[in-house]
């Protein structure tokens, strides 16, 4: 089970995993987890709910998600949810297919970690480096203590991963190594995106921003858009 987990605490996982289904079984979290990002939704979309636009961008969104399931190999987390069946909503219908082109790249991505020779906190260490998420974030929600974490940069800064002094930041090593990661993820993310050609891929991110700037306004991702 921990070997699914690529970023987080492996003893983290070892503990929550049995002890989750003392509190619930799975078909019980699947039904909770459904009925949550439906109030969610609902309550964050206002009057695009409804929308042409909406539904328009959930139907490409699917056709992108059932694509990606022709290439389950490899991808244990993108093939467990694949497993579930389809909402029938759009804006349900655009979750799932969303959380399925997540994971999808998700899986890739931390094969592209794997095959660099990082383990899940040295992808931890070098995404905080990078600015773009915070070290308080990662290091609570990954569950790395201060002694796991503190060893880690060490090591990456006599890597030359790190630069040197108290902030932590990419050395141009780490950067490289970084990008050259993203885009092996991009590449093995192209299957999904190619069911819906340059065209459709454009009209998909054209029709998804109002949508996310409505979740982002609504603070449903625990912030709000500027």
């Amino acid at each position: 089970m921990g070997a699914c987990f690529f970023n987080f605490n492996p003893d983290l996982v070892r503990h929550a995993i049995p002890a989750a289904w003392d509190f619930a079984a799975p078909e019980a979290l699947l039904a909770a987890r459904v009925e949550a990002a439906d109030n969610a939704l609902r309550r964050g979309l206002g009057e695009l709910l409804n929308s042409e636009g909406l539904a328009e961008s959930a139907e490409l969104a699917r056709r992108a998600a059932v694509a990606a399931c022709d290439h389950q190999q490899g991808r244990p987390l993108f093939a467990a949810h694949a497993a579930l069946p389809w909402p029938d909503t759009p804006h349900l219908v655009l979750w799932h297919a969303q959380t399925l082109l997540r994971e999808f790249r998700g899986d890739g991505h931390i094969a592209a970690l794997v095959l660099a020779g990082l383990s899940g906190l040295d992808a931890n260490i070098l995404h905080a480096a990078s600015g773009e998420v915070s070290t308080k974030f990662l290091r609570g929600s990954r569950a790395w203590s201060d002694e796991q974490w503190n060893g880690g940069v060490e090591r990456l800064r006599a890597e030359g991963l790190l630069a040197p002094g108290e902030e932590l930041s990419l050395a141009e090593p780490g950067q490289r190594l970084r990008q050259g990661i993203e885009d092996r993820t991009d590449e093995a993310s192209v299957a999904a995106y190619a069911a819906l050609g340059e065209d459709g891929c454009e009209r998909l991110r054209e029709l998804a921003r109002p949508i996310r700037r409505a979740i982002l306004d609504a603070g449903l991702l625990g912030r709000r858009g500027n």
